[in-house]
């Protein structure tokens, strides 16, 4: 059951019920930039002071969920404090949340290990050479974690990347894939089909269940797919001694 919208502009963002244990905080219905920022900020906002009877909190690519309990919330207070919080600043301009990190991850491009490199770059209007200097030189960001644990979509890539996913599944690619289309990347968590091209290859873990952070990226840190030899890449998969992925890490903000 979803109520109606409940939004401070009459337009976006709206707040929406979703059942019993569940609010929605939408600050557009397709993503872009802006929206995808006020949804990292605003849920930071909500991180930073807990409210009684929410249980969690998580972004998607323009919202943000609120896992309530029914027995310790009151729902139309809590939408009350939703509809207060959103009309306290403009979120489409808030400053992204504190503690991001870039990571500068060492990837294969090409090769057997990531074989649709070639058809990418020529849909994207680029040599091969052309396309891994532009997309080794891309620091995209975080834009939601999604379909499998920790499995980060990142964006956004020029225009030219702009290329429609393929018309048949590539059958399974396997972890640490680095996958493209519609301007986006995706940073496979585990073997999986796929619809997207297959363009590079890394090392890098998403999901680590033995760990504590299990997943090593959040929602607004930024990846930079750096380019690499296929033998760095082929020495760190299986290596357990190597984190990340033999990332680069440093704290932006």
């Amino acid at each position: 059951m979803t109520s109606a919208p409940v939004s401070a502009s009459g337009s976006w963002p709206v707040i929406r019920s979703l059942g019993l244990t569940g609010l929605l905080v939408s600050f557009a219905d397709a993503f872009s930039e802006p929206a995808n920022r006020a949804a990292l900020a605003f849920r930071a906002a909500l991180e930073r002071d807990p409210w009684p009877g929410v249980e969690e909190t998580a972004p998607s690519l323009v919202s943000v969920f609120l896992r309530i309990d029914p027995l310790a919330a009151d729902h139309a207070d809590l939408v009350s404090r939703l509809s207060d919080l959103v009309s306290r600043q403009d979120w489409y301009e808030a400053p992204l949340p504190e503690g991001r990190r870039l990571f500068r991850v060492p990837t294969v491009y090409g090769t057997d290990l990531a074989p649709e490199l070639s058809e990418a770059a020529t849909a994207a209007g680029l040599s091969e050479a052309e396309a891994i200097r532009e997309l080794s030189a891309a620091r995209l960001r975080v834009m939601a974690l999604g379909f499998a644990p920790g499995q980060p979509y990142l964006g956004e890539l020029p225009e030219n990347w702009n290329l429609p996913r393929r018309t048949e599944l590539n059958p399974m690619v396997p972890a640490g894939a680095m996958i493209q289309a519609i301007r986006q990347c995706v940073l496979f968590s585990r073997p999986s089909p796929t619809g997207w091209r297959h363009i590079g290859q890394t090392a890098f873990e998403n999901f680590r269940p033995d760990s504590d952070p299990a997943f090593p990226l959040n929602p607004g840190d930024e990846v930079q797919f750096v380019a690499t030899d296929r033998a760095h890449v082929e020495r760190m998969m299986g290596d357990a001694d190597v984190l990340d992925g033999g990332a680069e890490v440093e704290v932006i903000s």
